[in-house]
């Protein structure tokens, strides 16, 4: 089995390296940040004109450069590792895969070789702060995260004399890069309450009656705005064949599986960087006439910050692999030309071994062949935060008293911990998502904020009373009588 990298994967790898270590230090990371665009405009011009960052994914056809979900992953760990302010992820992770997979012949044509080549950067608006939720992370409820037809949301009508074009009413909170995006991308309830559909808009940043105002984040490295449409202009995203909106949904939902495995790689470089910074710091630092790295207790501490790290390393490259080849025929490779359907890029071998360790065809990802890349990019994004989140706090914790500093850079990557989880998670509700997919529960056992398939919100009793006898009741031999032999599952 190999497992290494592709020359031209480690060449991405290495040059955007170098790049950013030479443009985007702490302290110019903070400057960007207090720009009008929240990033500089300067780098990000020669990211995407000289690595085509932007169109790292898009087709040659249109002017990108042809690479998968693994070689974004890779430029996102990068670009995670110096917390680097850009509109990449609302750009080329979130916006350009649905342009490409839900987008007409002609609107392809026009926006993805602009989009390509850095001339127009855009945003993914969905409202009610549900993020998660449309891009299938997390279980949604009813369609409620895109307004289910009630109040709140994005609503859509034709417009009034008889055109092709829509008038979109509403207000979307939280857009990433919403502010400054030049395109946006909004997710509206069109039909009415009893044939209401999901649809995607094009609403460009100069429409008629669009209000963006930029907010207070926590992570001001992530810039978010709240988008305000009153009656504005807009244009339909693909053709509207007068169906319920089950294509945008999917294409949401394909987005999602490889937007979690490139939020899984970009949180892992985040959290190494914070490792690495740390133990700089506990190397150099002196207490009691030798340095505070050699006591056993701090050793102790990051060497489970380590092996944290690398664990979510493995899975989220494997979540990379399987998102890139998610539908295709004959996976022989893992990320960076592995051979055989068995490998994986923790070093694992054979079809029942995972990255993390775990054993057994329900294991996680790494599990067994043909594993849900869904599956694996939610396993994988829910392991890099918490790696994430348990380096940031170790880093701010053994830095002393200079961590609690507004001048070091810890804080900022314990801000990117708690804004990535609170954006794209939680945790807790994106492994409860994949054990949905996968079957790992009876009805009965799903939370009350899942349900099946997203759809229960009453602990998955499918409106039944739990008293009224409806209930599963296991039997002893351990099926339950309705949803077959139910399945072990290794924490």
């Amino acid at each position: 089995m190999d497992a290494a990298f592709t020359e031209e994967q480690d060449e991405i790898r290495r040059t955007l390296r170098t790049l950013l270590r030479e443009r985007c230090g702490a302290n110019e990371v903070k400057a960007a940040v207090q720009t009008a665009p929240g990033y500089d405009e300067a780098l990000w011009r020669q990211l995407a004109r000289t690595l085509g960052l932007p169109g790292l994914a898009l087709p040659s056809a249109y002017g990108g450069v042809g690479c998968g979900v693994t070689e974004l992953a890779l430029a996102c760990e990068e670009t995670g590792r110096v917390l680097l302010p850009s509109p990449l992820l609302a750009t080329a992770v979130f916006a350009a895969p649905l342009v490409a997979a839900v987008g007409t012949e002609a609107q392809r044509a026009e926006l993805l070789p602009r989009i390509a080549e850095g001339a127009l950067t855009a945003a993914l608006a969905v409202p009610g702060r549900a993020l998660p939720e449309a891009l299938g992370l997390v279980g949604a409820r009813d369609g409620a995260w895109a307004g289910g037809g009630r109040a709140g949301g994005v609503q859509a009508r034709p417009d009034s004399d008889g055109g092709a074009g829509w008038r979109l009413y509403g207000q979307v909170e939280q857009v990433l890069d919403g502010h400054s995006a030049e395109l946006l991308l909004v997710a509206a309830r069109a039909g009415g309450y009893t044939r209401g559909r999901t649809l995607l808009f094009l609403v460009p940043a100069g429409a008629d009656g669009l209000v963006r105002t930029r907010l207070t984040a926590l992570d001001a490295t992530r810039p978010q705005a709240r988008i305000e449409l009153r009656n504005v202009p807009a244009e339909l995203l693909g053709m509207d064949d007068g169906g319920s909106g089950d294509g945008v949904a999917k294409a949401l939902a394909a987005v999602g599986t490889a937007a979690a495995a490139v939020l899984a790689a970009e949180a892992v470089g985040a959290a190494d960087a914070a490792l690495a910074r740390t133990v700089d710091y506990v190397r150099a630092r002196e207490q009691f006439g030798r340095p505070i790295g050699s006591f056993q207790a701090v050793k102790h501490r990051l060497a489970d910050v380590y092996v944290a790290v690398q664990a979510a390393r493995s899975a989220a490259y494997y979540a990379a692999w399987a998102a890139a080849q998610d539908g295709a025929e004959g996976a022989d490779a893992a990320p960076g030309g592995a051979e055989g359907a068995d490998a994986a890029p923790g070093g694992a071998e054979g079809a029942d071994a995972a990255p993390g360790g775990a054993e057994g065809t329900d294991a996680a990802p790494g599990g067994a062949q043909g594993t849900d890349a869904a599956v694996a990019g939610g396993l994988a994004l829910a392991q890099a935060l918490e790696a994430q989140r348990m380096a940031a706090a170790e880093a701010v914790q053994l830095h002393g008293g200079i961590g609690f500093t507004w001048e070091h850079e810890a804080h900022l990557y314990f801000k990117r911990a708690a804004s990535d989880e609170l954006l794209f998670g939680p945790v807790h509700r994106l492994r409860a998502r994949a054990a949905e997919r996968e079957g790992l529960f009876g009805a009965a056992d799903r939370a009350p904020y899942g349900g099946h398939d997203g759809h229960e919100g009453n602990g998955g009793y499918s409106g039944r009373s739990r008293h009224n006898g409806s209930a599963r009741r296991d039997r002893p031999d351990g099926r339950d009588g309705r949803d077959g032999p139910r399945k072990a599952v290794t924490v």
